[in-house]
């Protein structure tokens, strides 16, 4: 039997009958006589057992040497997490831990009913476990009875932190007894952490395990480089390749996650999804899909899997990049727990390298550079996957001998393994082709040979190409056509890869595009009877080689020299006039007598030098003139009321 000195013998029983071994680095400091009554702030990796750490912390400060518990009343210890399901998980810890000793644990967290929490702390509790929302109300509402309270426990501390909760966190803290012993566990201890541990905590002794500070040996962390418009494709690849019991793929935002949802969903994944718009019951619900085997993928918001604990997640994808290496870590930290291996794989597209080799280098994590798993590698996997399969290691069962000799009968081995093979298949999810790309960025090269499908320059003649077929895609520079988008567009509907595809010539109307010879007949078989790419782009198979030596004139100057033939002034005269700007008739010229012409003709009075007659050939009405007290003139002569001069005589 294991010993575990130190422990409270009702606990210590309780990790016997768990199957614990051994106690991990943050548990067994937590045993320290000296830390008996005192204060802590401790920092570990996430997932390194601090929820048991602090139950046994907690154990001698709440027993005071008893072997059980007495009846239930005010809590005598209080435990604050940042989110529902870290809450809810920390009370199944504690109920298990606690099991031999009496305890009574309740739960007060949002999104539940509030009326029936209020029942069960009226009841009475030892232990309360609850998020800083909720705790704050029942506290304002006299519900829950702080006096007695001997423990206070922030676990996730720098999370509820940067989730908002300080003055949450403030107002519980205050409105419990001064001479409590106060526990912080944080995955790191940043200034406001420390602040706050100075204001509530009384000469706190500062625990820091050694997993800590080097990267976490349970998790092996792979950077797949991608092509930008391949991302989710190398999801997908992902997925397939490792096939692990439980995995969580991380977005930034809700809508990412609705996004890849709907996704998984269309290519046969059982997939859930968590996020902030969910309901405490849809959540709930999707977690017991992904623990009872319901669900396999699990899509994620960093905010919604705070604190999630799966069974068998071997596999966590960054389908978006963490924001900074805190995000991160608690991220990848879902895997790898209680000694069981994990993988913490980034989707890293090629815009976005520097970004992630700089989040990689302040986290301190050493990873592994590499392409995601191609669709022959996903397919070699399978086969591996299927040829170990358990299955063929059971003789048939005496029922099922009839129906196998008649199969056998019928159809054959052969055909019976090809129909089984291909209903394995049937029930996994195609692999995707990607493109390749670069993984390693090596600067010494040209920028042309080091060009990937998404970082082109303007590609010319290869010498090493060889025989080629020229076609004509529908989109130039006035389309703002550019071969960064272009050439995956080719390579996605033609099914060919960047070393199929030669120059690229781009023309204002049209783009001219080279294709090795023996993949054109492919090329037009893959983009179908319409030729037609996507957003209506269509593509025509040229008779030979274009005719590059003279660019078509622009439709503006069809007929005319193109700018660089024409002379200097021959070229301003030409211009189009602007409507408030001097046109070639109006521009100063010499008119042979050394005087140069006025720029406005009109600006002139008649039997002056300079006239060249009215603006306008309309009609000019004169003004009215006075006759006898009328007017005459625009309109005929009539009454009109006022005059405006005087009137005559």
């Amino acid at each position: 039997m294991t010993e575990f000195n130190g422990v409270v013998p009702a606990i210590a029983k309780a990790l016997q009958k768990r199957g614990y071994a051994e106690l991990t680095p943050v548990q067994q400091a937590m045993l320290d006589p000296a830390l008996a009554a005192s204060d802590a702030l401790v920092s570990a990796q996430t997932g390194s057992g601090k929820t048991v750490a602090f139950g046994l912390a907690l154990a001698p400060t709440l027993l005071e040497g008893r072997e059980r518990f007495g009846n239930a009343g005010a809590p005598l210890a209080l435990v604050i997490a940042p989110t529902r399901e870290l809450a809810l998980q920390v009370k199944r810890e504690l109920e298990w831990l606690y099991e031999l000793t009496g305890a009574v644990i309740a739960s007060c967290v949002g999104g539940m009913d509030i009326r029936s929490e209020r029942r069960s702390l009226e009841r009475g509790a030892h232990i309360v476990v609850g998020t800083p929302g909720r705790l704050c109300d029942h506290i304002r509402r006299h519900a829950l009875d702080m006096s007695e309270l001997k423990a206070a426990v922030l676990d996730e501390a720098d999370e509820m932190l940067d989730l908002g909760f300080r003055e949450d966190l403030e107002f519980i803290l205050d409105s419990a007894p001064d001479e409590r012993r106060t526990l912080m566990f944080s995955a790191t201890v940043p200034a406001a952490i420390a602040k706050l541990a100075k204001s509530y905590q009384r000469d706190a002794v500062r625990i820091s395990t050694a997993a800590e500070e080097k990267q976490h040996v349970d998790i092996e962390y792979r950077a797949l480089v991608v092509a930008p418009s391949d991302r989710e494709n190398a999801i997908i690849n992902v997925l397939r390749y490792y096939e692990a019991t439980n995995a969580i793929v991380f977005c930034s935002t809700r809508a990412a996650v609705n996004h890849l949802t709907a996704r998984f969903n269309n290519r046969n994944f059982s997939v859930v999804a968590l996020s902030g718009e969910l309901t405490q019951n849809e959540r709930s619900h999707a977690l017991q899909a992904m623990r009872d085997g319901r669900a396999r993928v699990c899509i994620a918001t960093d905010v919604a899997a705070r604190g999630i604990d799966l069974p068998g997640l071997d596999l966590v994808i960054h389908a978006d990049l963490p924001t900074n290496p805190e995000t991160l870590l608690h991220r990848s930290g879902r895997t790898g727990r209680a000694g069981r291996k994990g993988i913490s794989a980034m989707i890293v597209p090629l815009n976005a390298r520097r970004k992630a080799e700089r989040l990689l280098e302040n986290a301190g994590i050493s990873a592994a550079w590499a392409r995601p798993p191609s669709a022959e590698e996903v397919s070699e996997r399978d086969d591996e996957r299927l040829l170990a399969d358990p299955i063929f290691h059971d003789a048939p069962q005496e029922e099922e001998q009839g129906l196998v000799q008649q199969l056998l009968s019928s159809h054959g081995a052969e055909k019976l393994a090809a129909a089984f093979l291909r209903l394995y298949r049937t029930n996994h999810s195609a692999p995707e082709d990607l493109i390749e790309v670069a993984v390693q960025d090596d600067r010494s090269r040209k920028r042309r040979d080091n060009a990937t499908p998404y970082e082109p320059a303007q590609k010319g003649p290869r010498e090493d190409f060889g025989p080629s077929v020229w076609f004509s895609v529908s989109v130039g520079r006035k389309q703002n056509a550019e071969p960064r988008w272009l050439i995956p567009m080719l390579c996605r509907n033609g099914n060919v890869t960047k070393r199929e595809i030669g120059a690229i010539k781009m023309q204002p109307e049209e783009t001219y595009v080279e294709i090795a010879a023996a993949s054109a007949d492919s090329f037009l078989n893959a983009i179908g009877p319409n030729k037609a790419l996507e957003r209506g782009i269509r593509v025509t198979r040229l008779p030979g080689t274009p005719d590059f030596s003279r660019a078509p004139a622009p439709k503006a100057y069809a007929g005319k020299p193109s700018r660089d033939e024409r002379p200097g002034e021959a070229f301003r005269d030409e211009r189009p006039k602007k409507k408030f700007g001097k046109g070639p008739g109006y521009a100063a010229a010499d008119n042979g007598s050394g005087e140069k012409r006025d720029s406005k003709p009109w600006s002139k009075k008649p039997g002056k030098p300079g006239f060249d007659g009215p603006k306008s050939d309309k009609p000019k009405y004169d003004k009215p003139k006075f006759e006898g007290g009328k007017y005459e003139g625009k309109g005929g002569a009539g009454p009109k009321g006022k005059f405006s001069k005087k009137k005559p005589g």
